[in-house]
């Protein structure tokens, strides 16, 4: 299937796995790649050297194009995009918008850049300043989401900009890429529909309790960081929503303090990291503290497998998956059904 999406980064398929940290790892991303999608190997989670390795790593695993995360405000971030170039890699996608100048490092470089949005008025601003396309998520997505549904969000940045539109939040299988083209949009991307595989290297135990999960156990809650987080709702998100704010403050400096001696940051740039994710929102210490050491929260849940003490990120998506397949299958599935539901439109007129 041909869009412009599949021209512009030369994969097969119009199907994108979304960089999720401490999930979209070489395993995950070369599985996506080798089944035909562009898969996207998620580096805020590690450290220079290590995305360097993992870059690699996804090199020795496939031969078919792949893309690399980026976090747009991070202080190495012209670091990480130096390896992206240096290694000959795709795409970078970038969870907040990339700097007019990093734009055009990375576009003079032969990068393909694409970055996340959750607003038309984002899509403008990062297409006039060249980005090359543009995911777009709605408000059933998951992770820090917006409050606009996909339905209603992805028209208008369709006609609003006049480069190719990658819709998510809510798709999972063939009939919902046939809806985004439908939209206008160049093709799908997926998280928690990945996440989901036998590929992916989740512990099993955090799968199940995906798999098990209905979609109103899929919630939005501002209290791990202060943002709009949607997640599958568990002990330690119910915790927090009951917490005051002394024992909030004391279970953020615990996770902060693990973070640190996890990635060696001094307490300096975790803070700022911090204050740098609050988007102009008010947030308490507490709150900027989680706001820095998330990860630590996720890794806990999707490495650790302790969906006690972690947070699980998930798209609504999560209360209408029933199984687990390789990547392989998962992308034959989507396309096979896509094909066929596009063959049976001309029969409804």
């Amino acid at each position: 299937m041909d869009t412009p999406l599949t021209e512009l980064v030369g994969v097969r398929h119009p199907l994108v796995q979304t960089g999720m940290g401490w999930v979209a790892g070489p395993r995950l991303v070369s599985a996506t790649a080798n089944a035909g999608g562009l898969g996207i190997l998620a580096s805020a989670t590690m450290t220079v050297e290590q995305l360097r390795s993992a870059v690699r790593e996804v090199k020795s695993r496939t031969d078919a194009p792949f893309g690399v995360n980026l976090r747009a405000d991070a202080g190495d971030a012209a670091e990480r995009a130096r390896i992206i170039v240096d290694e000959g890699v795709k795409a970078a996608s970038f969870a907040l918008a990339p700097s007019r100048e990093l734009i055009a490092r990375l576009k003079d470089a032969g990068v393909v850049v694409i970055p996340s949005v959750g607003a038309r008025r984002h899509a403008e601003k990062v297409a006039a300043w060249g980005a090359d396309a543009v995911v777009v998520q709605g408000g059933e997505g998951g992770g820090h989401t917006g409050s606009v549904a996909t339905t209603v969000l992805l028209p208008q940045v369709v006609d609003a900009v006049d480069i190719p539109v990658i819709a998510a939040g809510g798709f999972h299988d063939g009939r919902g890429l046939v809806a985004a083209l439908a939209y206008g949009a160049a093709g799908i991307a997926m998280g928690t529909r990945f996440l989901l595989t036998s590929d992916s290297t989740v512990p099993d135990p955090v799968k199940a309790r995906y798999l098990a999960a209905a979609v109103q156990d899929v919630t939005v809650t501002t209290q791990v960081d202060g943002l709009p987080h949607r997640m599958l709702r568990s002990e330690l998100v119910d915790t927090l929503e009951r917490s005051g704010r002394a024992a909030s403050l004391w279970r953020a400096v615990r996770h902060a303090a693990a973070f640190r001696r996890e990635t060696g940051m001094s307490w300096a740039a975790m803070v700022r990291d911090g204050l740098a994710m609050k988007h102009g929102r008010e947030l308490t210490w507490s709150q900027v503290l989680l706001a820095a050491s998330t990860p630590m929260l996720l890794r806990a849940a999707m490495v650790d497998g302790r969906t006690d003490l972690g947070v699980m990120a998930a798209g609504q998506v999560a209360g209408v998956i029933d199984d687990l397949p390789s990547c392989a299958e998962l992308v034959d599935r989507i396309m096979a059904e896509a094909h066929a539901v596009l063959h049976r439109l001309p029969d409804a007129g």
